[in-house]
């Protein structure tokens, strides 16, 4: 996985909520992946790092920005890759059955996919520290045979 050094994008967003004005700063980095070893890659490593170095509390956003691939939140190491894997072979199976054609042959169900995974997740941050669940990862799935490669976009606001 190659990582983009991490940009401040702005600052000075401002907004009025029940405490008061908040000012809040954004910052970005781009990661991109090959997907044609695995078809789950596990994105909390470097999610977390970019959150260690941005520090405070805020949120972050994920967005993988392509029409064949999602996002999730699960536990991993444990066989859950493969068991979703599988599931969504049973869900969108490969073949002729799909009215979108181009591509491989199934290639259909690939644009499928980010109707069951959000191409999107966002998770609340505090101290520079993700507040993801004990077992919770954040994975990008691709079943695209098509297009092993992604970018992923991590997007951070974080109240200044």
């Amino acid at each position: 996985m190659r990582t983009g050094a991490a940009r401040h994008v702005g600052d000075g967003i401002r907004a009025r909520g029940p405490f008061g004005r908040v000012n809040f700063e954004a910052m970005e980095k781009e990661l991109r992946l090959g997907t044609e070893q695995r078809q789950v890659v596990d994105l909390t490593a470097e999610a977390e790092r970019f959150a260690a170095e941005a520090g405070g509390d805020g949120l972050l956003n994920v967005f993988v920005p392509h029409a064949t691939a999602g996002l999730a939140l699960m536990e991993t190491g444990s066989g859950s890759e493969a068991d979703l894997v599988d599931a969504l072979s049973r869900l969108l199976p490969r073949g002729d059955r799909y009215r979108h054609r181009h591509g491989s042959p199934g290639h259909g169900a690939d644009h499928l996919l980010p109707v069951l995974l959000s191409p999107s997740v966002s998770i609340p941050l505090r101290d520079g520290k993700l507040r993801l669940g004990r077992w919770q990862s954040i994975v990008v799935v691709d079943m695209n045979q098509d297009n092993p490669r992604r970018t992923v976009l991590l997007t951070l606001l974080r109240s200044g």
